[in-house]
């Protein structure tokens, strides 16, 4: 990024150090005295993605009439705390008061099309758009101010949604500066931001004011949402994804069941509308018990599942390469491994839910999906309807990083509401739907060779990566969602969708002379798309794994070896700090500490982390006593939401790495709820330690899925230091370490 400072009169008195940032902010703040204007910089580097479809300022927000800001994103809320960093950046360049500042999340037709909600890219994407509309918005309001105020801009002040003139103290709101016209500005290159160092808000630990709600259990999730005379309805689940409808019997089911108001069958769709949520579970239950299905394709046996996989895959595509990896030969110290994660789940612990409703023109959608402009080309295909007559709102959910079934579940109202028109319909997912249909992340392998040369240095680096796709996300292919699958004409997916996340850090952030990196992709027996991090979650698994490896065999510090392989002032800074909050830790003959290192994508945020751990060698029992984590995410907007979510991260991938397995036998998914699908309980949660280097001068990114790749790498680390028992298959689990 290239910043040139604007010279202000700001600026120059700055410069000579007679004003105190402190003191002038606090005027601001309190509203006692008139702030000084704090100096600006010309932002002129690359602008966002997301203001491609959207460059106006009006795109992006609003002034409305009480001189407060609406702004507008098309991002939504998983519990990342994106409303509170957005409404940050916007009241920073406006010098505005926070509760002046409303944001309202993804609305088709309203707020911009931002795709999907993902890949840890809002903060870089959305709220860089806000700031970039906001700061430009602040130029044109004073442009206008000082043509109805006859004052030059210089002699002008802009906070908390006046402009004042220095000169007569005239002044005028932001509203009767538009006078109810919006700013249609088009945002272009350079871009006069706020001086980072001046910041009120950006950079400071703002709490998100809905976990107060959520805490008093007050309804804000898509599964509390309710309308006047809202119906209910569920869906019966085939016995398998290859199962089709042979016939049904529903004489009696309102003789059974009362309260039915419709039976819905299309295709291989068998649905029921009923007066009450009740009503409908039981009905379904009915359903399920009277319809008759074809035997749907039997899957693999699991014990022989890596091997299918490798049976069925196609490649390898060579998808890195450096140098020539033939340097690995038989006279230098070598080490090969292979690593496997199974099959996990999003595991969201509130089911899927999604509400319609069709008034004869336009279809109403309330989704908790992580996409709603490319969930509204999937079911305008789906439906045969134009993408103009639906209408999306985006409501929360219970957080769930990733393509989760609320598209699914919203897609089933969608049908339903076409069914049963100018009424609610609210499509209630069961526990054992939300389990047995997810969209799970896949199964992986991964293979490293590496080679050390005579100074005990890593001279060449081989990996083969196992992979089916990473992301089958909704879009105008009506085959991305399920219930398009089972209509009477099915839509089957027309693309394998995004297979390059499988090999995502598959290449290490070391300076290795010689690499290559092969990926073999596979179509596996279960349905598969997007989960938090992606294919990086098992690779840096297997790379870190192999890191440690590699120290002992040079008879290194594990940290040290790392160190002498990076070249990044920022990437050394991360693992320095995590070795420094771990160097107090008094460790017994049972326990360990094992670390990783990671940046994200090799282009984003850094992580460094250490997790203690306690083995019992006689049982083989895991106890997690603590992890670490220091991060380096640029510019940090909000530091309790950075906070928060590596915590989460942390905590989630935790539960991957000890728990966390998909079942299931020749005929069907057998883990339908938490007994059978274990995580980590309350009582497991270890103890976690933050700490974040904020580097204001860098550009912001994302970190929601940056803390779940080192985890499984630095528990298993931590492990072997325990016990002398490396696992190399997720999840580890007591009986693995026993047969180690």
């Amino acid at each position: 990024m290239k910043v040139k400072p604007l010279r202000t009169r700001r600026k120059f008195l700055k410069d000579l150090g007679y004003i105190s940032v402190g003191f002038t902010l606090l005027g601001a703040c309190t509203g006692v005295e008139d702030p000084i204007m704090a100096a600006r910089v010309d932002y002129d580097g690359k602008l966002p993605g997301s203001m491609g479809r959207a460059n106006t300022v009006n795109a992006w927000l609003e002034i409305l009439d009480d001189g407060s800001i609406r702004v507008l994103s098309g991002k939504v809320e998983l519990g990342q705390g994106i409303r509170t960093a957005i409404q940050q950046v916007a009241a920073e360049e406006l010098d505005m008061d926070l509760e002046k500042v409303q944001v309202q999340l993804a609305e088709t037709g309203r707020t911009p099309n931002e795709g999907y909600t993902g890949a840890s890219a809002s903060i870089q994407n959305s709220a860089m758009s806000v700031r970039y509309a906001a700061a430009t918005a602040r130029q044109e309001l004073l442009g206008l101010a000082s043509k109805k105020l006859n004052t030059p801009i210089d002699d002008l002040l802009l906070y908390s949604g006046i402009v004042k003139s220095k000169l007569d103290n005239k002044s005028l709101t932001f509203a009767e500066i538009l006078e109810g016209v919006q700013i249609e500005k088009e945002v272009s290159l350079p871009v006069p931001i706020k001086n980072k160092k001046e910041h009120r808000y950006v950079g400071k630990a703002i709490p998100r004011t809905d976990i107060r709600d959520m805490v008093r259990g007050q309804a804000i999730y898509i599964q509390d949402l309710r309308f006047p005379g809202m119906v209910h309805a569920r869906v019966v689940r085939p016995p398998g994804y290859t199962s089709q409808l042979m016939s049904i019997d529903d004489t009696d089911l309102r003789n059974e069941v009362p309260g039915v108001l419709k039976t819905v069958v299309k295709g291989s769709i068998v649905a029921v509308i009923t007066e009450r949520e009740h009503q409908a579970i039981k009905a379904e239950k009915y359903l399920r018990n009277h319809t008759e299905w074809t035997t749907p394709i039997p899957f693999p046996e699991y014990s022989k599942l890596y091997a299918h996989i490798k049976e069925v895959a196609t490649g390898p595509e060579t998808v890195k390469s450096a140098g020539d990896v033939t340097a690995i030969s038989k006279e230098m110290d070598t080490l090969k491994a292979r690593y496997t994660k199974p099959y996990i789940k999003h595991a969201s612990m509130g089911p899927a839910c999604g509400i319609a409703m069709f008034d004869g023109e336009v279809l109403h959608v309330w989704s908790h999906s992580q996409g709603i402009y490319p969930m509204r080309e999937a079911l305008s295909t789906m439906l045969n309807l134009d993408s103009e007559k639906i209408h999306i709102t985006a409501v929360p959910g219970a957080g769930c990083f990733g393509h989760s079934t609320a598209d699914d579940a919203a897609a089933d109202a969608a049908l339903l509401a076409l069914e049963y028109p100018n009424t609610h319909v609210r499509v209630q997912w069961s526990r054992q739907d939300e389990h047995t249909w997810d969209p799970f992340g896949p199964a992986m392998i991964v293979e490293l060779e590496a080679g050390l040369d005579e100074n005990k240095n890593i001279n060449s680096w081989k990996a083969e990566v196992w992979t089916d796709s990473h992301s089958t996300r909704p879009n105008e292919d009506a085959g991305t969602v399920l219930t398009a699958r089972y209509l009477e004409t099915p839509y089957q997916m027309k693309s394998r969708g995004y297979l390059g996340g499988g090999h995502r850090n598959a290449d290490p952030y070391y300076s290795i002379p010689n690499m290559t990196v092969n990926a073999h992709y596979y179509y596996g027996p279960l349905r598969t798309s997007s989960l938090r991090s992606l294919g990086s979650f098992t690779n840096i698994f297997a790379v870190e794994s192999l890191m440690d490896s590699l120290a002992e065999k040079a008879g290194q510090d594990p940290m040290e070896f790392r160190l002498k392989h990076l070249e990044d002032e920022r990437a050394i800074a991360v693992i320095q700090k995590v070795k420094e909050l771990t160097a107090s830790q008094n460790i017994a003959d049972d326990q360990g500490v094992g670390y990783a290192f990671m940046r994200y994508k090799n282009t984003d945020a850094y992580i460094a982390m250490a997790a203690k751990v306690a083995v019992d060698k006689v049982t083989g029992s895991i106890e997690l006593i603590k992890m670490w984590a220091a991060v380096d995410v640029g510019e940090v907007i909000n530091m309790d939401g950075i906070t928060n979510q590596i915590e989460g991260g942390l905590i989630q991938a935790a539960s991957w790495t000890l728990k966390e397995q998909v079942s299931f036998n020749t005929t069907e998914i057998t883990g339908t709820d938490y007994l059978k699908y274990p995580i980590l309980r309350f009582s497991e949660i270890p103890e976690v330690e933050i700490a974040i280097i904020n580097r204001p001068e860098e550009d912001a990114k994302g970190v929601g899925e940056v803390p779940m790749p080192p985890t499984p790498a630095a528990i298993a680390n931590a492990i072997y230091k325990a016990c002398d028992k490396r696992v190399f298959d997720l999840p580890i689990t007591p009986d693995k370490i026993l047969r180690a």
